[in-house]
């Protein structure tokens, strides 16, 4: 358990040793300044205006909330969609056969003037 700490320890002083020698640089410096200002002037807010960042949470939660519902029902009228075309599949699949089987033991053309009212169906 001793190492499982140290290793922890290590980490931890590396990466503020790290986060030290990065800051040698001008650039990185002025950059982490500007970053620190604008932090803590969100920080500062939020610790005056508590009841405004509560809202604002609340307000987002809801919203989240509501998205996630209507996602919710929106895949489950998919899904049910989809097993409306399993289950009609098999029947449509079966008229079709049924269709082609009339089309092969009758003449078409008569079928066809049939269809379109030009005359009757001659059964071969």
């Amino acid at each position: 358990m001793t190492r499982k700490n140290q290793f922890w320890k290590g980490l931890l002083l590396g990466a503020i040793a790290g986060g030290a020698l990065s800051l040698l640089d001008k650039d990185t410096r002025e950059t982490m300044k500007e970053n620190v200002k604008k932090t803590s002037g969100k920080i500062g807010y939020i610790i005056r205006h508590p009841d405004e960042v509560t809202e604002t949470v609340r307000g987002t939660a809801a919203k989240l909330k509501s998205t996630f519902e209507t996602v919710s029902d929106d895949i489950s009228f998919i899904t049910e969609k989809v097993e409306e075309l399993r289950e009609l599949t098999p029947q449509v699949t079966e008229i079709l056969k049924e269709t082609k089987e009339t089309f092969i033991e009758n003449d078409e053309d008569e079928i066809l003037d049939k269809v379109l009212g030009k005359g009757e169906i001659n059964h071969k």
